[in-house]
């Protein structure tokens, strides 16, 4: 009996065309692949970057917040 190889007449299981093919199909779904993972990092670290944005300017409201109040304490303390 003869090895799967040799069976076409040929010492390839595949035409080497084929192969080729094969290869440039699973590097592009590879490269799908990580795309998409990075894609899906890319939009997690927005998130993260619009939740520190937002926490940011609550502390710089809070900041003018506590100064106005301490002028307007100061402003009414100083009216007899």
């Amino acid at each position: 009996m003869k090895p799967p190889t040799e069976r076409s007449g040929s010492r390839f299981l595949y035409a080497p065309f084929e192969v080729a093919n094969a290869r440039i199909d699973a590097n592009e779904r590879v490269w799908e692949e990580r795309w998409t993972a990075l894609e899906f990092r890319l939009v997690r670290i927005e998130t993260a970057l619009e939740r520190l944005e937002r926490r940011m300017w609550l502390t710089v409201y809070g900041v003018v917040a506590v100064i106005l109040t301490e002028g307007v304490a100061s402003l009414v303390t100083a009216v007899p």
